[in-house]
């Protein structure tokens, strides 16, 4: 399956989250609550408005090295997870280029990949499996004319965890033919000691994106990066000085004292996800009309709402005009019979989100 090349000028998955998600009962966030600044316990000798960024600011490229284990000449600093993405496939991907994505995937992928005049190919990581992450698949689907293989880990919306066994074969399929792979991993952080190391590291033909954003609850820093042999990384600094140009200084900064306590930020996440977890699979557990998987790791879910199509928007609808919660339409993610529910609130909060989930969704058995 792939989808013709296309102009496309714009999001409607963002469009939606800027204008409809916020809701007092938020299940349609994705990502950790902001962490406080005063938390990161910050001093005016800790910022300043310019500073010699260039190319990266060197501390702040030594600390993204550092966490993820790769030399700093590999690192390419850019504005959150959704600008690395859009670097890394603006400097490998030509107009009429084949790129070959994962389905059900993260939009903003699609979505990028059709505004740079690729044409977009699918293969599929299947409900019935779990949602995994089968290098089988790619095999079929690939050919000579693909320049890039995407995928998502843990995937965007399901979750679903891939080893590193599993993306070394792919790996292997895309250098047999041409490609590289571009691996969005701004969920990893999020299975803690599970998470196996980038990507990246597995070879040159692989790409690496990731941000401060979702797993620390740091997306005000816009701190995101691109991890990607060092002529390539060269290459997407170069294409950043048609968009970015410099990142913002006392962004930057700030980044630097957030990597010096991530270890304490990453218990916060932890702590919390851990009861979270809990919280949601216990609610899972009584709803015989979902189908979903226990969640092992990260932060978010996909079930399956086992009714008619076309119910999920009507969930959603009710959720927002009766119950005052949000959740993502599995729609946006080309699954309409399914949604989206993030884990990433204040525990009370989602504690009585799944409560009005639960009510909006016995209702809704009430009227049929």
């Amino acid at each position: 399956m792939s989808e013709r090349p296309q102009r496309v000028m714009s999001s409607a998955y963002m469009h939606w989250a800027k204008t409809q998600a916020q809701m007092p009962y938020n299940l349609a966030s994705s990502g950790i609550g902001n962490y406080p600044l005063e938390r990161l316990r910050v001093t005016l000798s800790d910022l300043e408005l310019s500073g010699a960024s260039g190319y990266g600011y060197a501390p702040l490229q030594q600390a993204i090295a550092a966490k993820c284990g790769v030399a700093a000449d590999s690192v390419v600093a850019a504005n959150g997870t959704s600008m690395a993405n859009f670097l890394a496939m603006a400097a490998l991907v030509s107009p009429g280029d084949e790129v070959l994505v994962e389905q059900p995937t993260y939009e903003l992928l699609i979505s990028a990949a059709l505004y740079l005049g690729a044409e977009v190919k699918r293969f599929p990581r299947p409900r019935e499996s779990q949602f995994r992450l089968d290098p089988s698949e790619i095999e079929r689907a690939i050919t000579p004319r693909t320049r890039l293989v995407v995928v998502t880990n843990l995937h965007n919306p399901s979750n679903a965890y891939a080893g590193d066994d599993t993306l070394k074969l792919i790996g292997d399929i895309a250098a047999r033919a041409g490609a590289h792979v571009l691996v969005d991993e701004v969920y990893l952080d999020a299975a803690f000691a599970r998470a196996p190391q980038t990507a990246q590291r597995l070879g040159e033909h692989f790409i690496a994106t990731a941000s401060l954003t979702k797993v620390y609850g740091l997306g005000g820093l816009r701190c995101g990066w691109i991890l990607a042999a060092p002529a390539l990384a060269e290459r997407m600094w170069r294409l950043n000085d048609l968009f970015g140009v410099y990142q913002p200084h006392a962004a930057e900064r700030l980044s630097c004292v957030a990597f010096a306590r991530l270890p304490e930020i990453a218990a916060h996440t932890r702590a919390l996800l851990e009861r979270n977890r809990a919280l949601a699979n216990d609610f899972f557990a009584t709803r015989h009309d979902l189908e979903t998987f226990p969640i092992t790791d990260g932060m978010i879910s996909f079930p399956r709402l086992l009714r008619r199509p076309g119910d999920v928007d009507s969930l959603c609808a009710l959720l927002r005009e009766k119950y005052e919660t949000s959740l993502v339409p599995g729609k946006f993610f080309e699954m309409p019979e399914h949604f989206r529910l993030g884990i990433v609130g204040d525990t009370q909060m989602l504690s009585g989100a799944l409560e009005r989930l639960g009510a909006a969704l016995d209702e809704m058995k009430q009227r049929r």
